[in-house]
C-alpha cells in the first residue's frame, strides 16, 4: 500500500479508551491514530477529511490539556443535520477519533462504555461543532473555513474534465497531485491557523 508521503508528517493522536482497556484490546487502553486511519475509513483524502482530523485532534487536546484524551468521554453536537452536505463524512472521522457514535453505536456493558447517541445533529449553537466532556461539562466550539486555503487555479478545469471522463492519464495524475497538495497545505501549513480553524471555549449552558 503506497500513500502520499506527507501523511507521515501529519500530527497523530493518542487517546485512552476505557472500553479497549476493559476488553484487553490495548494495554491500558492506549490507542494511537494517524491521518492514514481516517483516509482508510473514508476511502479518500480530501479537505473535508483533513479538516475533521484537525478539529478533532485540536478539540481533544484543548479538552484534555493535562492527560490523554478519553475516547468515549466526549459528546459532539453538529449545527447541521446528518444528511446535509459533508456532515456525514465529518461525523465518521470524529467517531474514529472520539468514539462518539450515532444511534447505532455501541450500547455499552452494564451501563458503562456507552457510545451511542453521543453525536447529535441540528443543534442551535454558534459554530458548526461543539465537543463536550461528559465528566465535567467542559466544551469547545469549533469550525473550519476551508475557503481560506484555496485550490490551485488549474483545479476547476481539471476537475471538470476528470469528472466528465474527458481527462487523459497525465491530466488525471495532475488532478490527483493538486488535490492532495491542497490537503497537505491544510494539514501541515494551517494546522494552527486561526483563519482556517477556529476553536474556542463554549459558553456555559444556561
Amino acid at each position: 500500500m503506497k500513500l502520499p508521503t506527507f501523511f507521515e508528517q501529519v500530527p497523530r493522536l493518542t487517546v485512552r479508551d476505557p472500553l479497549a482497556a476493559f476488553l484487553g484490546a490495548a494495554e491500558d487502553g492506549v490507542l494511537e491514530y494517524g491521518y492514514e486511519d481516517a483516509v482508510k475509513l473514508a476511502g479518500h483524502s480530501c479537505p473535508t477529511v483533513a479538516s475533521a482530523w484537525v478539529l478533532g485532534c485540536r478539540a481533544l487536546a484543548a479538552l484534555y490539556p493535562d492527560r490523554l484524551p478519553e475516547r468515549g468521554g466526549v459528546r459532539i453536537d453538529f449545527a447541521n443535520r446528518l444528511e446535509d452536505g459533508v456532515t456525514g463524512v465529518i461525523a465518521s472521522v470524529l467517531t474514529l477519533l472520539t468514539g462518539a457514535a450515532q444511534e447505532g453505536g455501541f450500547k455499552g456493558i452494564g451501563g458503562r462504555f456507552v457510545r451511542r447517541d453521543l453525536q447529535r445533529f441540528g443543534a442551535e449553537q454558534p459554530l458548526s461543532l461543539r465537543f463536550t466532556r461528559l465528566d465535567n461539562g467542559a466544551a469547545i466550539d469549533a469550525v473550519a473555513e476551508l475557503s481560506a486555503v484555496p485550490p490551485d487555479p488549474a483545479m476547476p478545469a481539471l476537475l471538470g474534465r476528470c469528472a466528465r471522463g474527458e481527462a487523459d492519464v497525465s491530466e488525471q495524475e495532475e488532478f490527483g497531485h493538486l488535490w492532495q497538495e491542497r490537503v497537505a497545505r491544510i494539514l501541515l501549513q494551517h494546522w494552527s491557523d486561526e483563519r482556517v480553524f477556529t476553536l474556542r471555549p463554549a459558553a456555559p449552558a444556561a
